[in-house]
């Protein structure tokens, strides 16, 4: 039996490392994951896969992945400093300052001179800081800010012409638009204010008129069977996830209701894109 890392493994796992790296330059960071697992199981003693798969899970938050990958990378090769790069990238992520803050020390200390290091030290140290202020301030007598009217004339907002992401026909959310919304945020592109301020009337005209308490009658037959299927816990934020959710079960209709239970933005990075995802989508007709 052919050993793991033989001459021709190692070889078909760079040749699979080098798609994976243009998989990644491209956004597609699900498949980017899935190739360096390829590449990882033909070579499973190269460092320098288990960090790039863990840079991978950093772009589609999933941290605890990014985390566990780094460390593997760290154990292989203690010099690594990517390894450390990464695994403190991930604890930045999950809030986890202290732990980041040791792992940005650490590949500080072996490449002195690397300005991301450098940099990702400061800001990790400028986060201990104000956490450790605003444990300091904190006060039980604090509560929400209450909620503002917007006071915003809408007309008035202008769609400048280099404006490259979706366009909103008329004043109401339409099928189309969310698709394309949907499109340009998985390709990290940015909704214009004006659209983001027409999805906000919208649905808070939308949940105004509804009680606090929703009954919601599900008649038997296939609308019935959708919903069983389609009772979600929390995304967290996570935009790929609600993604790949929408990806496996199809959009939300008549005939293909989703029954989310809450904790949409928090942790995730990509909060506001699951949110005004969620927003549109239960804005369009008869959603």
């Amino acid at each position: 039996m052919a050993p793991v890392d033989s001459s021709l493994d190692v070889k078909r796992s760079e040749e699979i490392k080098e798609a994976a790296n243009r998989a990644f330059q491209e956004h597609k960071f699900l498949h980017a994951v899935d190739l360096y697992t390829d590449a990882i199981q033909l070579n499973e003693s190269n460092a320098i896969l288990w960090a790039n798969r863990a840079f991978a899970h950093t772009k589609i938050e999933e941290y605890g992945s990014a985390v566990e990958d780094a460390a593997k990378a760290i154990e292989l090769n203690p010099s690594y400093v990517k390894g450390y790069y990464r695994r403190g990238t991930a604890h930045l992520a999950m809030g986890k300052f202290k732990d980041a803050l040791k792992d940005f020390k650490q590949a500080a200390k072996i490449a002195p001179r690397d300005p991301d290091a450098r940099k990702k030290l400061r800001e990790c140290e400028k986060a201990v800081r104000e956490e450790a202020f605003q444990n300091a301030i904190a006060s039980p007598d604090s509560g929400p800010v209450g909620f503002r009217d917007f006071g915003v004339d809408v007309s008035s907002i202008d769609v400048e012409a280099t404006y490259d992401g979706p366009r909103m026909e008329g004043e109401e959310v339409t099928l189309p638009f969310v698709q394309k919304m949907m499109d340009a945020f998985k390709n990290q592109k940015k909704l214009h204010r004006r659209y983001a301020y027409q999805i906000l009337f919208q649905i808070r005209e939308q949940l105004r008129a509804l009680p606090s308490l929703v009954d919601v009658q599900v008649p038997d037959g296939p609308t019935h069977y959708s919903l069983r299927r389609h009772s979600r816990a929390d995304i967290h934020g996570q935009y790929y996830d609600l993604l790949n959710i929408f990806e496996l079960n199809g959009l939300p209709s008549d005939t293909n209701p989703y029954l989310f239970n809450g904790d949409f933005v928090d942790r995730g990075s990509f909060s506001v894109e699951c949110i005004f995802t969620l927003f549109a989508s239960s804005a369009l007709p008869h959603r």
